[in-house]
């Protein structure tokens, strides 16, 4: 039986490949608003990503993550995005998970890049319907801008806006693949579980 009022945050992305800024966002999510647990949401077949020449399978991103996260006991890996067909979307994703876990709060971390358009993603208000919007400071961001924003979209949107406090990592994954096909090194910046995995499967260095 589903434990109630359980707190969930969802990290969802491409994961191409999972960093180090992904996993402190889940972690910080995690002990500023005390939840229960974190998912790692790699995504279907996203719309605005639809150009992957280059990058990692499903599987192989799906790996990473489970890699990545395997050590962490309140981190956990949802592949419920790699069984959908068709484009994914984040409020068809987060209604559903509401529909099966209707005991359940959750929490959508996003960055603040993705903020900024956030009223550009398909149906947002039905997304702030489904859950919490959680809002990460990314690429130096101005904090007077950024909770501009928040206002803005939680009055135009209807939904619930809170700031994520986390230190601005200024790292992305396609920075990260860049650097792995000039053969430079990324230690640190992924799990050393996840750069054998690159290594092994030899992602990203065609």
């Amino acid at each position: 039986m589903e434990k109630k009022n359980r707190k969930i945050g969802i990290m969802g992305g491409t994961f191409d490949p999972i960093h180090i800024g992904h996993l402190i966002l889940g972690e910080a999510a995690y002990e500023q608003f005390g939840l229960d647990e974190v998912w790692f949401l790699p995504a279907g077949n996203p719309p605005h990503k639809r150009n992957r020449a280059g990058r990692a399978k499903d599987a192989q991103r799906v790996e990473m993550v489970r890699r990545a996260i395997a050590s962490n006991p309140h981190f956990v890996l949802c592949t419920k995005e790699m069984k959908d067909e068709g484009y994914t979307y984040s409020y068809r994703t987060l209604e559903a998970m509401r529909k099966e876990h209707p005991c359940t709060e959750f929490y959508f971390i996003i960055g603040a890049d993705s903020l900024f358009y956030f009223d550009e993603w398909k149906n947002p208000e039905r997304i702030c319907a489904a859950a919490k919007i959680l809002v990460a400071t990314r690429d130096r961001a101005k904090e007077k801008e950024l909770l501009a924003c928040m206002e803005r979209n939680a009055k135009k949107l209807h939904g619930t806006f809170l700031k994520l406090d986390t230190p601005n990592l200024d790292v992305s994954s396609h920075e990260l693949r860049e650097w792995i096909r000039e053969g430079k090194s990324v230690k640190y910046y992924l799990p050393d579980s996840v750069i054998s995995y690159i290594q092994e499967q030899k992602i990203y260095q065609d």
